[in-house]
Protein backbone atom coordinates (compact mmCIF):
# COMPACT_ATOMS: atom_id res chain seq x y z
CA UNK A 1 0.00 0.00 0.00
CA UNK A 2 1.38 3.41 -1.11
CA UNK A 3 1.75 6.38 1.56
CA UNK A 4 -1.13 8.20 0.45
CA UNK A 5 -3.07 4.56 1.62
CA UNK A 6 -1.58 4.56 5.23
CA UNK A 7 -1.87 8.27 6.04
CA UNK A 8 -5.55 7.67 5.38
CA UNK A 9 -6.10 4.72 6.76
CA UNK A 10 -4.37 6.10 10.13
CA UNK A 11 -6.47 9.24 10.25
CA UNK A 12 -9.90 7.71 9.38
CA UNK A 13 -9.31 3.78 10.03
CA UNK A 14 -7.87 4.50 13.24
CA UNK A 15 -9.85 8.06 14.86
CA UNK A 16 -6.11 9.91 14.65
CA UNK A 17 -7.99 12.98 13.38
CA UNK A 18 -8.79 13.95 16.86
CA UNK A 19 -6.30 12.76 19.82
CA UNK A 20 -8.17 10.92 23.47
CA UNK A 21 -5.59 13.16 24.94
CA UNK A 22 -4.03 17.11 25.99
CA UNK A 23 -0.53 18.12 25.42
CA UNK A 24 1.78 17.13 22.90
CA UNK A 25 4.19 14.67 24.23
CA UNK A 26 0.36 12.44 25.21
CA UNK A 27 -0.73 12.92 21.91
CA UNK A 28 3.02 11.79 19.96
CA UNK A 29 2.57 9.02 22.29
CA UNK A 30 -1.10 8.08 21.19
CA UNK A 31 0.08 8.24 17.63
CA UNK A 32 2.82 6.04 17.91
CA UNK A 33 1.60 3.26 19.73
CA UNK A 34 -1.60 3.60 17.40
CA UNK A 35 1.65 3.18 13.83
CA UNK A 36 2.97 0.19 16.18
CA UNK A 37 -0.56 -1.28 16.25
CA UNK A 38 -1.39 -0.83 12.39
CA UNK A 39 2.22 -2.16 11.80
CA UNK A 40 1.28 -5.13 13.54
CA UNK A 41 -1.81 -5.28 12.21
CA UNK A 42 -0.60 -5.19 8.47
CA UNK A 43 2.24 -7.92 9.40
CA UNK A 44 -0.37 -10.17 10.95
CA UNK A 45 -2.09 -10.11 7.83
CA UNK A 46 -1.99 -12.38 4.34
CA UNK A 47 0.97 -12.04 2.05
CA UNK A 48 0.60 -9.65 -0.68
CA UNK A 49 0.35 -11.96 -4.11
CA UNK A 50 2.37 -9.67 -6.88
CA UNK A 51 -0.65 -8.47 -8.65
CA UNK A 52 -0.41 -5.29 -9.93
CA UNK A 53 -4.35 -3.62 -9.39
CA UNK A 54 -6.33 -2.67 -12.20
CA UNK A 55 -5.61 0.54 -13.71
CA UNK A 56 -8.55 3.35 -12.57
CA UNK A 57 -11.03 4.57 -14.81
CA UNK A 58 -9.74 8.25 -16.44
CA UNK A 59 -10.93 11.65 -15.12
CA UNK A 60 -13.42 13.41 -17.17
CA UNK A 61 -10.17 15.86 -17.70
CA UNK A 62 -7.71 12.91 -18.45
CA UNK A 63 -11.12 11.98 -21.42
CA UNK A 64 -11.04 15.56 -22.68
CA UNK A 65 -7.45 15.46 -22.78
CA UNK A 66 -7.52 12.43 -25.22
CA UNK A 67 -10.60 13.42 -27.41
CA UNK A 68 -8.34 17.03 -28.38
CA UNK A 69 -5.48 14.63 -28.69
CA UNK A 70 -3.14 16.51 -25.84
CA UNK A 71 -0.92 14.23 -24.44
CA UNK A 72 -1.47 13.51 -20.73
CA UNK A 73 1.72 13.99 -18.33
CA UNK A 74 2.68 10.78 -15.84
CA UNK A 75 3.17 13.40 -13.08
CA UNK A 76 2.47 17.18 -12.09
CA UNK A 77 6.28 17.58 -11.70
CA UNK A 78 6.99 16.73 -15.25
CA UNK A 79 5.16 19.77 -16.58
CA UNK A 80 8.18 21.91 -15.14
CA UNK A 81 10.51 20.17 -16.86
CA UNK A 82 7.85 19.59 -20.04
CA UNK A 83 9.37 21.97 -23.08
CA UNK A 84 7.89 22.47 -26.71
CA UNK A 85 8.85 19.65 -28.89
Amino acid sequence: MNGTGTANEFAHGHGMRRCRYQGQPKAHLQHVFTAIALNIERLSGPPPTGEVPPPRPPTAFQDFLDQHGIPRLKSWRTAIDCSPP
